[in-house]
């Protein structure tokens, strides 16, 4: 990847004159079958671009539970879209129904519904994929509506693998997606947005008003290129790794492990083990780098840095950390 980089071909992507950039989104328009693609910065600025590209201040968006757009962006969607972010249905899923039940009337007192907001896999919800036909039924109801339906898939490629679904599948019944090129496919940074070609031309516009625009940026587009060609056939193994960790954790008495679909790991802390906090830290005095999803809640993401022979490790260090820790008197 780093040799790729190094040898790219680069231009003035302002200008849209980087050769390497178009090359990585004339793949990303054959890898989605969407009609155009934009390389962008970072997932948060994607999936920035795609809300002010989709919607006008004051209209509200209905995603689930947990969305990364509205909690893990600083506030974006509030303080550059100007829209009203409601959460339906539970743990990051929801259905037609869900969506069918929470549409705003056409009343000057609520803000007009204007995009369905699918994450897919969902981060919160511990890797989960969204189920295909739920994604269908919800665009087929958003078309009847008028209503935009975007994807966010920061973890796409992990929902294909998990489901031996193509992206073009999966992306078919969407109008537009944003996919992260620096998670689970191992590019340093970078992000895309697809859809069809007004909305990437006023996702071009939004790029260059929130500063994504960048000059020689070929260096970088050659990663997210590298990672497409090389790094997707191998996801199955951050998922098969994913369950490793899973099952020893699940031996624990005092954790409670939620099944992983994917790459992501999710176990709840029970009475007698130490708060997620203390964990975090001692796991981590052991190189074993976890994060906190709430008091007693912790993530932990599988990758490709990290061998099947270092997750069992991973797992057997955390069950340790857990049981040195145990606030029960009965370790």
């Amino acid at each position: 990847m780093r040799r790729a980089m190094a040898e790219a071909a680069v231009g003035d992507d302002v200008w849209n004159e980087d050769p390497t950039v178009k090359r990585l989104q004339a793949l990303a328009v054959e890898i989605t079958g969407k009609a155009a693609a934009l390389f962008v910065p970072s997932g948060t600025m994607a999936n920035q671009v795609a809300l002010l590209s989709h919607c006008r201040p004051g209209d509200e968006v209905l995603l689930g539970w947990g969305s990364h757009c509205t909690n893990y962006e600083a506030g974006g969607a509030g303080a550059l879209a100007g829209i009203q972010g409601r959460e339906i249905g539970s743990g990051g899923m929801f259905t037609r129904d869900d969506v069918l039940a929470a549409l705003q009337p056409a009343n000057v007192h609520f803000p007009p519904t204007r995009l369905v907001w699918i994450e897919n896999t969902h981060n919160r919800g511990g890797g989960r994929v969204f189920p295909q036909a739920r994604i269908a039924a919800i665009a087929e109801l958003a078309r009847e509506r008028g209503l935009a339906v975007h994807l966010d898939g920061a973890r796409l490629f992990n929902a294909a693998t998990a489901t031996g679904l193509s992206v073009a599948e999966i992306l078919a019944p969407v109008g537009s997606a944003s996919i992260c090129l620096s998670k689970g496919l191992g590019a340093p940074v970078g992000s895309l947005l697809v859809g069809d070609d007004d909305f990437i031309a006023r996702a071009y516009r939004y790029r260059k008003m929130l500063g994504g625009g960048m000059r020689q940026v070929g260096i970088i587009a050659a990663a997210g290129i590298y990672a497409l060609e090389n790094h997707v056939a191998r996801l199955a193994e951050d998922h098969n790794n994913a369950r490793t960790i899973a099952e020893t954790l699940a031996a624990c008495d005092r954790i409670e492990v939620i099944a992983p679909e994917t790459n992501i790991v999710i176990f709840d802390l029970l009475d007698g083990a130490p708060d997620a906090q203390s964990l975090i830290a001692a796991a981590a005095e052991h190189g074993v780098l976890l994060s906190q999803f709430g008091p007693r809640r912790v993530r932990a993401v599988t990758h490709l840095d990290v061998s099947a022979e270092i997750e069992s490790l991973v797992a057997a260090t955390v069950k340790a950390v857990a049981a040195a820790l145990d606030t029960s008197g009965d370790a």
